[in-house]
């Protein structure tokens, strides 16, 4: 029986979203690879500059114009997307993929429980503490993550929700061309500074393939396959969608990276999985915040 019309515009932009998370997991995956080589900060430059690249010649932002008050918001946004980036591939190189996202994604998660006195928002809230209180070396226990490498993934955490709050206020009128612009100023102060740790390295011409491979993975296809996701689903169920990615990067860095997780880990993950889900799930109709990720 042929599927009704109905039924496929319901899939297909799953099945888009899906692929797009996918995406920016194995673009992680890949980018951990290259740390022993040029480290997480030359990582970082490399992504940023490629990336941005592929975004300004997509967008054309030299074309916008940003009133006075939302160049801070701007630069906030460009500020905390760089240090987004370069927290988390600082944060890969000492514990899993999938735990580096699932602590990542509380930035987002306390962004949409902010301010919130609703009952029922505080059982994700007691799923969040739980999911950290299994994570964090807080017990001294052998399944404790690194608490450098868990810190490094919540302060990128931190600069998600300020990537979020101030990115609905800089591109209320140009939208995604507005993460062009972003990313500009990200690369125009990280990229130095991942030119300057990683050394003489980072100009080795072998680096370039795997550097766009990592800049299409991580950035252009994913971006692009959001945006039209966003575009033919509900924000409740994009955001609900978006909430399964810890577990998408668990799997990458099982398949690509040899990474595997402890029980009590696995069952953390789940924990803040669940509260993202949740959240989401039971958002105000007011309270609308688009999880679109360029990290």
């Amino acid at each position: 029986m042929p599927r009704s019309p109905r039924s496929t515009a319901i899939w297909l932009p799953v099945l888009v979203l899906i692929i797009a998370m996918s995406s920016i997991q194995s673009g992680a995956s890949l980018a951990k690879t290259l740390f022993p080589l040029i480290g997480a900060p030359g990582v970082t430059a490399l992504r940023l500059a490629l990336g941005t690249l592929i975004l300004v010649l997509v967008f054309k932002p030299w074309r916008l114009r940003f009133s006075r008050e939302q160049r801070l918001p701007l630069l906030l946004y460009g500020l905390s997307l760089g240090a987004m980036n370069y927290l988390f591939y600082l944060s890969l190189q000492r514990i899993p993929l999938g735990i580096a996202v699932a602590l990542e994604f509380i930035g987002p998660l306390a962004v949409a429980l902010f301010g919130s006195r609703r009952p029922l928002d505080f059982i994700w809230v007691l799923l969040a503490v739980m999911g950290l209180w299994f994570l964090l070396p807080l017990g001294q226990s052998s399944d404790s993550v690194d608490l450098t490498g868990a810190a490094l993934a919540i302060g990128a955490g931190a600069c998600w929700a300020l990537y979020i709050v101030s990115g609905q206020r800089a591109g209320e009128e140009h939208g995604p061309a507005t993460d062009a612009m972003g990313s500009l100023i990200a690369a125009a102060i990280f990229v130095p500074v991942g030119i300057i740790q990683a050394g003489d390295l980072l100009w080795h011409w072998s680096l370039l393939p795997i550097g766009l491979g990592i800049a299409v993975l991580s950035t252009a296809l994913p971006y692009s396959l959001e945006m039209i996701a966003l575009t033919r689903l509900p924000t409740r169920t994009f955001g609900t969608l978006m909430s399964m990615e810890p577990a998408i990067a668990a799997i990458s860095g099982m398949l690509f990276l040899g990474e595997t997780l402890t029980l009590s880990q696995t069952l953390a993950l789940g924990a803040i999985i669940a509260a993202s889900v949740g959240s989401t799930l039971t958002l105000r109709k007011e309270a609308r915040i688009e999880k679109i990720e360029i990290k």
